[in-house]
């Protein structure tokens, strides 16, 4: 039986770093960013959908989307926002429980589903247990500026649109604090494993 692992954050509150360390460990990540890139690829269902609902404008002159113009008439515009997600979520679902079946059948015992929006797209029920990667909103927001080269506004923005970290800690099973060190956020995650009693690969 496999142990399946649900891993969320906010925008730059350091979710990458801990979906690195549960790679370089041997454990399998699926990962939805990934996912949902491949599942709007040309021909697939999804990047069929998402043309039809948005037009020909939102390509680039190869036919793939364009994913800057699209991300500028979703990101002020919730409607259009939900109508995306409404169009591209359930194959990402699909490509990662499809993902997620296969390792469990090769019986990898522990399974990461790194999924940023875990909370806000109601996905619990996908894991077994929910990880939070948590930093402070000081702390996101520098972050998210210096890596993005946002302004202040820009920055808020974008942590706006997503549920704020504070309240996706009640709903996580455990809360990696990442306003340290890496090295802090490391030994954080190995405690976590060692109480589930996870095999790792040194």
């Amino acid at each position: 039986m496999s142990l399946t692992i649900g891993l969320t954050g906010g925008i730059a509150s350091g979710k990458s770093t801990v979906s690195k360390m549960f790679a370089q460990m041997g454990i399998t990540v699926i990962d939805a960013d990934i996912e949902a890139r491949l599942a709007v690829e040309k021909g697939e269902k999804a990047y069929n959908d998402i043309v039809q609902y948005f037009g020909d404008e939102i390509l680039h002159q190869d036919g793939s989307i364009n994913r800057a113009k699209l991300g500028a008439i979703v990101f002020n515009n919730d409607e259009k926002r939900q109508a995306l997600n409404s169009l591209v979520h359930p194959s990402v679902r699909n490509r990662m429980l499809a993902k997620k079946e296969q390792a469990e059948k090769e019986g990898e015992a522990v399974i990461v589903l790194d999924i940023p929006l875990l909370f806000e797209s109601n996905l619990q029920y996908m894991a077994d247990k929910v990880i939070l990667v948590y930093v402070d909103e000081s702390t996101q927001l520098q972050r998210l500026m210096k890596r993005n080269g946002l302004s202040e506004e820009e920055a808020r923005a974008r942590i706006s649109s997503q549920m704020p970290l504070k309240d996706k800690i009640k709903l996580a099973d455990y809360v990696i604090d990442n306003n340290g060190s890496v090295e802090e956020t490391g030994r954080q995650l190995k405690q976590i494993l060692d109480k589930w009693d996870v095999e790792r690969a040194e």
